[in-house]
């Protein structure tokens, strides 16, 4: 039987795209698993990029401000205190940004790229959230007390704030 190229290809009922997604990512965890124990060989080194704003990225306030939607790590020479856990599939690292060191912990849906230039090897990823618990029902909370009764509205001049020039003698 002869495929028709005109034929549009059908919606799969299988998630091919997740599950090739989630194969990939779990290279990206071997690759810095690797690299936590046995350090990086030659002159392999690895580019993270990942979204700051994802549920589970733990980061410095500094650093969220200054990347406050995405960053990107270099792992190379100056990284220490590399560690992975596969069973959170999240990785921890020690990096100094600015001469500060600061510590980042990443879960892996939170990758966006993965790429190791010595060998000219990348990955891009979708973004996917983690899975959030439920919110929990705000606690509840006394009413608040009635408005005050309203008056006429008192009128304020700013000069009293207002810096004055130096007295002259």
């Amino acid at each position: 039987m002869a495929e028709d190229d005109d034929t549009p290809i059908p919606e799969s009922l299988l998630p091919y795209d997740e599950w090739t997604e989630d194969a990939l990512r779990l290279v990206v965890l071997r690759a810095l698993d690797h690299a936590s124990r046995e350090g990086l060989p030659g002159e392999h080194h690895f580019y993270i990029t990942f979204a700051t704003g994802h549920p589970g990225v733990i980061m410095p306030d500094r650093l969220r401000a200054q990347y406050p939607d995405e960053m990107t790590i270099v792992l190379q020479h100056q990284f220490r205190e590399l560690s992975v856990d596969a069973e959170a599939r999240r990785f921890v690292v020690r990096l100094s940004f600015g001469g500060v060191p600061a510590t980042l912990d990443i879960p892996l849906d939170a990758i966006t790229a993965f790429a190791d230039p010595a060998v000219r090897f990348g990955l891009q990823f979708t973004v996917r959230e983690a899975d959030a618990p439920e919110e929990a029902p705000a606690p509840e909370t006394e009413p608040a007390p009635p408005p005050a009764e309203q008056g006429p509205a008192e009128v304020v001049s700013l000069d009293a704030f207002r810096r004055r020039p130096p007295a002259k003698d």
